[in-house]
C-alpha cells in the first residue's frame, strides 16, 4: 500500500468483472480506489477468467452483435430460465443498461469477435470476448492501473466493521500480517460462496460433496458470511445456483468453461442406472445449460452419462477431454460401467420412438420429436444407431451461488429498511437480487458490469 490506511475513497473487495468495472468507474471520478484481491495475480479475475461473452440488449446491430435484441425479448427470455422468480425491476434495469455496456467496454479495453459456433446460437444476443475471460480482465487491470487504481493480491478480507449504518474498517490478511484500511467507501464484488463445500454441503446435504466447482477455489464467502451475520440485507436461496452439467473427469476447482459439455441436445442422458431422466431436446442450449446441473445433482450418485453416435460428433463444441469411444452399445456401457443390457434397451425404446428426422436442424428449434415415450424429447430427436457410438460421464459443476447481498437500484446494500450509507455491492455476490433459480448464457457478466458500474459511481459520488 502506498498510502496510509485512512487515505482511500473506496475499497473494492474482490478482483474479478464487477470489482473491476466498479474501481474504473470510481477512479474516472476521482476516487483514490485500492482493490483487494484474495487470490496471487496468476489467478487475478475471479470466474471472470473463465467466462466468454455477455448478453447485450440492442436496437440494432451492435459491434459483433446481429439483428436487434429488445428489452422485452431478453426479460422474456429470463422470466423462462428462472420461472418468474427474479426482481423485475432490477433485471429491466440491468438488461437496458448493457445496451452502454458494450461501447463503454471497448472503451476501456475489451476486444470483441464473431460468436462461437456449435451449439451456442447467441450471434445476435451474446458478445464475445476476443481472448476469453481472461483477456477481458487484464484489459481491465490495466486500465485500472493507468486510473492509478492500486491491486493489493493475496489480500484476504477477513471482516468489514460496521457502526450503526456505516462501515468504519476493512480488516484484511496480506504478506503474512494483519491490517486495515478505513476508506469512505466499500463496494464488494467477492462472489458467492460455492468454494466453501462444507457451506454447500449445509445447504444441499450429504450430496453436494460430490459437486466440482467449475470455478474459482477463491469464492469461499468470506465476507458474505461477515455481512450477512452483522444483518445485511440478505437475498436468494442457498440451493440455488448456476450449475452444469459437466465432465465428470473435470478437477475439483477451477476447470472452467472447457469442462462443459455442449452435446446434450443430441444425445441421450441417462442415469447410472441406465435410465433417461429428462427430455434433451428441450429449448435451444443457451437457455437449457444451466438447468442440466441440478439435474444430474437429483440422480444417483449425483452422475449422468451422455450417448451419442457418429452422426453428432461433429455437431457441438468439443470439451477439453475426449469422450469414451465403442462399436458397440454394450462395450461403451461396459466402459463407461453402465448396465449393458439395460442402456440398450433404454436406446432401442428411445431409437423406436424417433419419427420423421427430415426436419433436423442442430442450430434452431426443429419439431424432430419422439413420440410415445416419457421422458419426451422435443426437438433433435434423431435414432442414436450409428457406429461408432460415444459417451461422457457428467457431474454438477458449480459456478457461483446466489445467495448474496440484497440491493436497491443504486447497487446500495441495506439493513432491515434502513440504507448502510457507504456499502454497494456488484456482480456474483447480489446476483441474486435479480436471479431467483436457472440462469441465461452470458447474464452473470451482464449483472457483473452493470451493477459494477452502478457501485462505482455511487461509491465515488459519496466519497466525494
Amino acid at each position: 500500500m502506498k498510502a496510509g490506511p485512512d487515505t482511500y475513497d473506496l475499497v473494492v473487495v474482490g478482483g474479478g468483472n464487477a470489482a473491476l468495472c466498479a474501481a474504473i468507474t470510481a477512479a474516472e471520478a476521482g476516487a483514490r480506489t485500492l482493490i483487494l484481491e484474495t487470490a496471487p495475480k496468476p489467478y487475478r479475475g475471479g470466474n471472470s477468467r473463465h467466462t466468454r461473452n455477455f448478453r447485450c440488449m440492442h436496437s440494432g446491430p451492435l459491434g459483433p452483435l446481429t439483428e436487434s435484441y429488445s428489452e422485452d425479448e431478453y426479460l422474456a427470455d429470463l422470466m423462462k430460465v428462472t420461472d418468474g422468480k427474479t426482481d423485475e425491476h432490477l433485471a429491466r434495469l440491468a438488461i437496458r443498461t448493457s445496451e452502454e455496456c458494450l461501447p463503454w467496454m471497448e472503451q476501456h479495453g475489451v476486444r470483441f469477435q464473431p460468436s462461437l459456433s456449435g451449439t451456442l446460437s447467441l450471434a445476435r444476443t451474446n458478445a464475445f470476448f476476443l481472448g476469453g475471460g481472461k483477456s477481458l480482465v487484464n484489459a481491465y487491470y490495466r486500465t485500472a492501473s493507468a486510473l492509478g487504481v492500486e491491486v493489493l493480491y493475496e489480500a484476504a478480507v477477513t471482516h468489514l466493521e460496521l457502526e450503526g449504518d456505516t462501515v468504519t474498517r476493512v480488516d484484511f490478511t496480506h504478506e503474512g500480517d494483519r491490517k486495515s484500511v478505513s476508506p469512505k467507501s466499500v463496494v464488494v464484488a467477492s462472489g458467492g460462496f460455492q468454494a466453501d463445500t462444507d457451506w454447500l454441503a449445509r445447504a444441499w446435504g450429504p450430496a453436494a460433496k460430490n459437486f466440482l466447482i467449475r470455478g474459482t477455489p477463491y469464492n469461499r464467502g468470506i465476507v458474505l458470511a461477515d455481512l450477512l451475520g452483522q444483518g445485511i440485507a440478505q437475498v436468494g436461496d442457498p440451493t440455488q445456483c448456476h450449475a452444469v452439467a459437466i465432465d465428470g473427469r473435470a478437477p475439483k476447482f477451477d476447470g472452467g468453461i472447457v469442462t462443459r459439455l455442449d452435446c446434450v441436445p443430441f444425445s441421450i442422458v441417462v442415469n447410472k442406472n441406465a435410465e433417461r431422466f429428462y427430455d434433451e431436446g428441450e429449448d435451444v442450449w443457451p437457455k437449457r445449460y444451466a438447468i442440466w446441473g441440478r439435474l444430474v445433482a437429483a440422480q444417483p450418485g449425483q452422475v449422468g452419462h451422455v450417448i451419442i453416435d457418429a452422426k453428432s460428433l461433429d455437431l457441438f463444441m468439443p470439451s477439453v477431454f475426449p469422450p469414451i469411444r465403442a462399436d458397440s452399445v454394450e462395450e461403451l456401457a461396459e466402459k463407461m460401467g453402465l448396465p449393458p443390457e439395460k442402456l440398450r434397451l433404454t436406446l432401442d425404446a428411445f431409437n423406436a420412438a424417433c419419427g420423421d428426422t427430415s426436419g433436423f436442424h442442430p442450430t434452431e428449434l426443429d419439431g424432430v420429436t419422439t413420440s410415445g415415450i416419457s421422458p419426451p424429447k422435443t426437438n433433435w430427436a434423431r435414432p442414436i444407431c450409428e457406429p461408432p457410438f460415444y459417451g461422457y460421464s457428467l457431474r454438477t459443476g458449480v459456478t457461483f451461488t446466489y445467495l448474496g447481498l440484497k440491493v436497491n437500484e443504486r447497487a446500495q446494500c441495506s439493513i432491515g429498511d434502513r440504507a448502510v450509507t457507504n456499502l454497494w455491492a456488484a456482480g456474483e455476490t447480489m446476483a441474486g437480487s435479480i436471479l431467483g433459480q436457472g440462469y441465461l448464457a452470458g447474464f452473470g457478466m451482464t449483472i457483473g458490469t452493470v451493477f459494477g458500474r452502478i457501485a462505482g459511481r455511487e461509491a465515488a459520488a459519496h466519497a466525494n
